[in-house]
């Protein structure tokens, strides 16, 4: 099955770059190309694609304001952002509102197709240079919150350094031999000790931290 996605940039030229690129792979159907915000708004929950293609520089309504319309409606759609510029407050907030991949547009073009793959298959995909950047903007009110292993018990610790690798609460559970439900109470538990929003929040903190 075809992996199904919709791009959003308010360039048209770099539109075609993008339609050009994700046709040649056999894997990939395109739904659908957009230059504004609403008009992307309106083809996710129309199309329903499996994976959004976003800038974050549009015209009525940028990629942000995507993400929150997304976020409210509980879109299944997973959001790959393709920028060539982006601020630490812009990354943060993205990444908190749910984003599974974040590439430079001046990447290699291979490196957005594979981010794709990858985030469509349950994964995810933040550029390195990003990952420093998002931390110290989300953790500097943590400095006094002590280390990791003094506020999270021996099995919390466990699915952190999982949820760093990868894997998803089903892998997570096969791995420990517990429930699904059993981990995601974890996390629950996981995201109010260390504060923070989301599991790919949470998997930078771990990496920031040294454990991958």
């Amino acid at each position: 099955m075809a992996i199904r996605i919709l791009l959003a940039d308010d360039h048209p030229i770099l539109l075609d770059a993008l339609e050009n690129l994700f046709g040649l792979q056999p894997d990939f159907q395109v739904v659908g190309r957009h230059l504004t915000g609403a008009e992307t708004i309106d083809a996710v929950h129309r199309l329903r694609p499996d994976v959004l293609v976003l800038d974050l520089r549009m015209p009525n309504g940028d990629g942000l304001e995507v993400l929150r319309q997304m976020a409210r409606t509980d879109s299944p759609t997973r959001v790959v952002v393709l920028t060539a510029a982006v601020s630490d407050g812009e990354v943060l907030e993205a990444i908190r509102l749910g984003i599974r991949g974040l590439v430079l547009k001046e990447s290699a073009p291979r490196t957005l197709v594979e981010c794709v793959r990858r985030v469509y298959a349950g994964g995810q995909h933040i550029e390195p240079q990003f990952l420093t950047r998002a931390m110290d903007a989300s953790h500097q009110r943590a400095s006094g919150r002590g280390e990791l292993e003094g506020v999270l018990t021996p099995r919390e610790m466990q699915i952190l350094r999982l949820v760093a690798d990868g894997l998803r609460n089903k892998e997570i559970a096969q791995d420990l031999e517990i429930s699904e439900g059993t981990v995601k109470i974890h996390l629950h538990n996981i995201y109010e000790k260390v504060d923070v929003d989301s599991r790919v929040e949470l998997a930078l903190l771990a990496r920031s931290k040294g454990f991958v």
